[in-house]
């Protein structure tokens, strides 16, 4: 997304210098016509001419004076243009689902197992991020000052998710704003993003070998630590998922009538391991530690079967509608955003292919070796019965989507980056160097909420219901 820094090109004229051998004369550096593609940075090189083959002395010492109180050429350099289209491919496809969700289901959020369109939105998210971390990270001049900023980004990341997501703008047709502090949630899709983005940054800057990498065995031995922690996510979040015990548990909810007592609803567990809606580990840690009042208030599983006589659609409750089908529950929740962490960390290696390999070839040979054992990985252990659920981010589910982003980035950048089809992406290269601006404007409803400030005679009256939005 925009909140990123851009990806700026680096002079790697002194690296090439020391591998090659070559040898600076009188403060000129000759480069063998090494351009590095990724940071497109264009050497300046110098010519010479026949004739000036033979000359006195006294010229040559003039000329070594003005070369030496020269300042070094600054590259030219530009952005890798596969980040910023694939960022803004995924805002796209944010925008689409969240406004053709309703009238589309099949392409809004799975109500429980398994994968619809929607669904790839976070993942391609913070795949993206990590891609980003290992080029933004890739040459450190102080890893305490890098540290520094990048928990200064991440607080930023946190309070807008806070203002846009806690509850603060109350929707279309309310034109109410505040937040109960009560009732806050304290979770949301940027607030998911800046702890991904803060861990993965942390291990980038921190988690390094010293190890040279010419292939696929040396970068996985650079960046080994990098990996044990992303295992060790993996093994805490298995551990909790699976082998946490879930008790009966209750919730209330509100009536309309101020005067009549809140409807109490008890759900009833006694299990461990389980991945259903009711009494899985994710809700329980959630409602343990953040507070039942603080979770969404619309759960995606609402629309499921058993919930909805419209499914996959929202809808009125069933006659045999079970006790849980109101319940809070936060789709960007605890335990689930270890699993997202794990994603970011994908995108991290696919970044450091980027850093370390030079040629087309041998980063999209990487690419896809790590991008089939994901998709394989996930595919497999859903047929095992570890199903690919984005609401929990299991395992399979984050192996799959990571995958699949791990195609579309390789894609992307064959076609904008190798082949220079760039015409055709400007838009999605201008939305993703614009993401965090339209996903506020657009999935937070920004400019439905000030429209609606406009009415004549009373609030009902405003342009939203004059066009037909929200009516």
């Amino acid at each position: 997304m925009a909140m990123y820094e851009p990806i700026r090109g680096h002079d790697e004229a002194e690296e090439e210098k020391k591998k090659r051998g070559v040898e600076c004369c009188s403060g000129d550096v000759h480069v063998d016509g090494v351009v590095d593609d990724v940071e497109m940075a264009i050497h300046s090189r110098s010519s010479t001419s026949a004739t000036s083959k033979i000359e006195d002395e006294g010229s040559k010492q003039r000329r070594l004076h003005q070369h030496q109180h020269q300042p070094p050429p600054k590259p030219q350099s530009q952005r890798l243009v596969s980040l910023d289209v694939f960022r803004g491919l995924t805002v796209a496809l944010m925008i689409l689902v969240d406004n053709a969700g309703g009238v589309l289901p099949a392409i809004n959020h799975s109500p429980w197992n398994g994968v619809t369109l929607a669904d790839f939105v976070m993942p391609f998210f913070l795949f993206i991020v990590g891609v980003s971390l290992a080029l933004t990270y890739k040459k450190l001049s102080c890893s305490t000052v890098a540290t520094r900023k990048a928990i200064v980004r991440t607080l930023k990341l946190l309070l807008l998710g806070l203002f846009f997501q806690g509850g603060f703008l109350h929707g279309i047709n309310n034109l109410t704003y505040g937040v109960d502090i009560e009732q806050i949630r304290w979770l949301g899709i940027l607030q998911r993003i800046a702890i991904a983005y803060l861990l993965t940054a942390l291990c980038e800057i921190w988690l390094k070998g010293v190890d040279n990498v010419n292939s696929g065995s040396s970068l996985l031995r650079k960046y080994r630590f990098q990996w044990f922690f992303a295992l060790m996510l993996t093994t805490l979040y298995l551990f909790l998922l699976y082998g946490l015990y879930v008790p009966d548990w209750e919730y209330q909810i509100p009536i309309k009538s101020s005067s009549s007592a809140p409807k109490m609803f008890s759900v009833k567990c006694g299990v461990r391991g389980d991945t259903e809606p009711a009494c899985n580990a994710v809700g329980m840690i959630d409602r343990k530690i953040l507070g039942i009042n603080h979770l969404y208030r619309r759960p995606v599983y609402a629309r499921t079967e058993q919930c909805s006589i419209n499914s996959p659609d929202y809808g009125p409750l069933p006659s045999d509608a079970p006790s849980w089908c109101q319940a809070p529950f936060d789709p960007e929740g605890l335990l689930s955003s270890v699993m997202a962490i794990v994603t970011c960390l994908v995108g991290l290696h696919y970044g450091h292919i980027i850093v370390h390999f030079k040629d087309h070839k041998d980063r999209i040979f990487h690419w896809m070796i790590t991008t089939s054992c994901l998709i394989l990985l996930g595919l497999s252990l859903d047929l095992c019965g570890m199903h690919l659920n984005k609401v929990l981010y299991s395992f399979s589910y984050m192996c799959f989507t990571a995958g699949v982003a791990g195609i579309l980035f390789a894609a992307i950048y064959l076609m904008v980056d190798v082949c220079g089809y760039r015409r055709l992406t400007l838009v999605m290269e201008w939305m993703g160097m614009h993401a965090l601006m339209i996903y506020i404007i657009a999935a937070c409803n920004i400019v439905p909420v000030v429209l609606q400030g406009f009415y004549w005679g009373r609030p009902q009256n405003n342009i939203l219901r004059l066009i037909g939005i929200g009516s």
